[in-house]
């Protein structure tokens, strides 16, 4: 015991004066005049990759900035090329010029022109892809391989999806919901109830409604539809089980791909998680490679706004399932005003089993395992038929966001860890795409080591800190993808340099927690990414081998630094911690592990921890409360009904009205004209267009599609000209106007002719 007392005190030590030794570097540099400096470049990047995506006819067009006034022989010369005039401005100098690819550089190489640069879209992003870090890493790969979720399967388990509202649609306007099964005994896997819809879009939802302000994670992942909710929102365990049964027989199912579970749903967390059917259904699925991600539930506060801890929804006190918190952004993109929402359910775990003497012993895990943002969030709504509403806006008419008169396109308002999970889900569709090879340990890993703390905030409230999507995916992206169960311990585990541990985000700079939630505590330290660790095999729990504040051996039993689990400078916190924003491992000690774990009976309910009040065991009821007395119970539980309908009071995202064309355009045919054209003809079926777009991609079966033209509104037909002989051309049109675009055309293609 003396051994264990002093490991124990080091581990103290360590992680009181710090988590991760910083060393400053000073770096000189020699002084460049700007007389020797080069001169820059005249085409900006993305100008240079369009000329490289085009046929040296095609027109592009292009901001041309003079250096100094605009001359007259500029416009000579581009006149005298056969560019047109799109744009002058009467306070600015620059113009925007069409003008064909293989003029470009000789516009560039006049002494009269500074800078010139593609008219590129600019669009309205989504609240929830801005906060989260998406839009910083959707491009990462360039603009033709974005990190969408493309290939990944998410399934959703919940009251269903209207696989015909157009969030949940591809470009080429065909639902990705691949397919759809109903466990309720309703015979239907539409969402009546209003759930499932939103948290599917929250996930995968595409940017075609307003201008891409409610755009999803992973916007073109995969969806499966498993309907475990009836159509007032109510459910069984035994559907659960029965979907995730069905997971796991079909999760070789390649079509499929499904590689994470959202359950944005809970049951009463009471058998400890050793003993709960769907705990012990979920671990399954997570030994066998998905990733299962949980919301913690919403009864963080009882009827008089106090905290209370110890409300985990089961499977969130699954210690392999990822439980997710909520966050209110109060609907800013920047993360400096975000704070954790007063209803987001606190850990410890309070799911128990009983010995033989009548001792409870309780899990009293650590959960969330991070947070993402949930309050107020808008997102798909989904119709029921062709024009009536679902339950939840019929029932709560302040609920509808009423952007638009398309029940197709409509939005509406919820609130919830229910929100804030499937933002969770759609981070790890990105991940996995980035990386196909990450466990889902590792993805648990990473997705804590690169959350962002929230300062005040302790973990038994946010876990690791706050989702950041930009730094999960970066560092999935360099993750080793040779990695095995008998890979050694301490093998390195990156294939480049670790990144500097921080993100940009809507211009902030984002600090990771460089740490994440295991077990009764929480792990850190940069040989974390550094360094392959035996807790990232499949069947294995990362607590295991943790040892904890009170000399306490949990898990497998195995010494943290033994060289079986876990190596040398993974460092273990003995702490229960208040954030101060920036490392998992800093801040003020709230609690100690030590309290949480032993003989699993040491924190009784009831008791005052910190700034709240335990609860847990007492009187089951039927929303998955589990309190003290009936009375308490029964105002937790419409404590936890207000917050999913109303969220916290506060500034939140803003309603963005939807003005895109009403329909896509339909029946394209490409037609060889000569050896160097091809006609285009389609059908116009919107009311409001301004005009179309055309794209065009070479080869048979190529799907790099670069737009090439616009016509205009009316206009039917296009000839694709300047064209390559005996070569296949492939296109796809759609409608577009100030609101947007509409959906893609089929696709047509053929081949030029001899």
């Amino acid at each position: 015991m003396a051994k264990v007392n002093n490991m124990k005190n080091q581990l103290k030590r360590m992680f009181r004066f710090a988590l991760v030794a910083l060393g400053v570097v000073v770096f000189a540099f020699a002084a460049i005049s700007p007389a020797s400096a080069a001169p820059k470049l005249k085409k900006s990047e993305k100008l240079t990759k369009k000329m490289t995506q085009v046929q040296p006819s095609d027109f592009i067009d292009v901001i041309v900035k003079p250096t100094s006034t605009w001359t007259s022989g500029l416009t000579t010369d581009l006149n005298g090329r056969g560019a047109s005039l799109k744009k002058a401005f009467t306070n600015f100098a620059f113009k925007v010029y069409r003008i064909k690819q293989q003029d470009i550089d000789a516009i560039a190489g006049r002494s009269d022109v500074d800078f010139m640069t593609i008219d590129d879209t600019v669009k309205t992003l989504g609240h929830m892809t801005s906060t989260t870090g998406t839009n910083a890493i959707r491009f990462l790969n360039g603009s033709t391989n974005p990190y969408d979720g493309t290939g990944i399967g998410i399934v959703v388990v919940d009251s269903g999806i209207d696989a015909g509202h157009h969030s949940l649609r591809d470009a080429s306007n065909v639902t990705r919901v691949l397919y759809s099964q109903d466990f309720t005994g309703e015979n239907r896997t539409d969402d009546p109830y209003g759930h499932g819809t939103h948290v599917a879009s929250i996930a995968a939802g595409n940017n075609i409604v307003s201008e891409g302000a409610y755009e999803g994670i992973a916007s073109n992942a995969k969806l499966i539809n498993l309907r475990v909710l009836n159509g007032t929102g109510t459910g069984t365990i035994s559907s659960i089980l029965a979907a995730l049964d069905w997971i796991y027989t079909n999760r070789a199912n390649t079509t499929y791909n499904m590689k994470i579970v959202n359950l944005s749903l809970g049951a009463n967390a009471v058998d400890s998680y050793t003993l709960d059917p769907i705990c012990i259904a979920v671990r399954k699925l997570v030994d066998a490679g998905i990733v299962v991600v949980a919301a913690a539930g919403n009864e963080g506060k009882d009827a008089n706004g106090a905290k209370i801890y110890g409300q985990i929804h089961s499977p969130g006190n699954e210690p392999s399932a990822i439980t997710v918190g909520a966050v209110n952004s109060y609907g800013t993109d920047s993360r400096s005003d975000d704070v954790m929402t007063t209803y987001s359910s606190r850990g410890p775990t309070r799911s128990f089993y009983t010995d033989t003497l009548g001792v409870k012993h309780y899990d009293n895990l650590v959960k969330p395992d991070l947070v993402a943002p949930g309050n107020k969030i808008i997102d798909a709504q989904s119709a029921v038929g062709s024009n009536s509403i679902n339950y939840l806006v019929t029932n709560y008419p302040t609920l509808d966001a009423n952007i638009t008169n398309s029940q197709a396109k409509e939005q509406m308002y919820l609130s919830g860890t229910s929100m804030a999970t499937p933002a969770v889900s759609g981070a790890v569709a990105l991940m996995l795409q980035a990386n196909p090879k990450l466990t889902p340990n590792m993805v648990r890993m990473l997705l804590g080591y690169s959350a962002q703390t929230i300062n005040g905030a302790n973990s038994l409230e946010q876990g690791a800190g706050q989702l950041n999507v930009d730094g999960a995916v970066r560092l999935a992206k360099i993750v080793r993808q040779d990695l095995t169960a008998s890979t050694p311990l301490n093998t390195t585990f990156l294939t480049t340099a670790a990144p500097a541990p921080n993100s940009t985000i809507s211009g902030q700079t984002v600090y990771w927690s460089q740490g994440f939630i295991a077990g009764w505590g929480y792990m850190g330290g940069s040989a974390l990414i550094t360094n392959y660790q035996g807790i990232y095999k499949l069947g294995v729990l990362v607590g295991d081998g943790v040892l904890v504040g009170d000399g306490v051996l949990v898990g497998d039993g195995v010494l943290v630094g033994d060289g079986v689990l876990v190596g040398d400078g993974v460092l273990v916190g003995d702490n229960i911690l208040t954030g101060n924003g920036v490392l998992v491992g800093d801040g003020v000690p709230f609690i100690s592990c030590g309290v949480l774990v032993g003989d699993g009976v040491r924190l009784a309910d009831g008791v005052l921890i910190g700034d709240g009040v335990l609860v847990g065991d007492g009187v089951l009821v039927g929303d998955g409360v589990l309190v003290g007395d009936t009375t308490r119970a029964n105002a937790i539980a419409a404590q936890a009904a207000y917050a999913f309908i109303n969220g916290d009071l506060t500034a939140s995202m803003m309603a963005v009205a939807d003005g895109s064309p009403t329909a896509a355009p339909t029946s394209l045919t490409a037609t060889a004209y000569s050896s160097t054209q091809i006609n285009l003809a389609w059908t116009e079926t919107s009311t409001n267009e301004t005009g179309f777009k055309i794209e065009r991609c070479t080869g048979s079966t190529c799907t790099n599609f670069v737009q090439i033209a616009t016509v205009g509104v009316n206009v039917k037909t296009y000839s694709s000209t300047g064209l390559v002989s005996k070569t296949a051309y492939r296109y796809r049109v759609r409608a577009y106007n100030s609101g947007g675009n509409s959906f893609y055309t089929n696709t047509a293609g053929t081949t030029t002719n001899r």
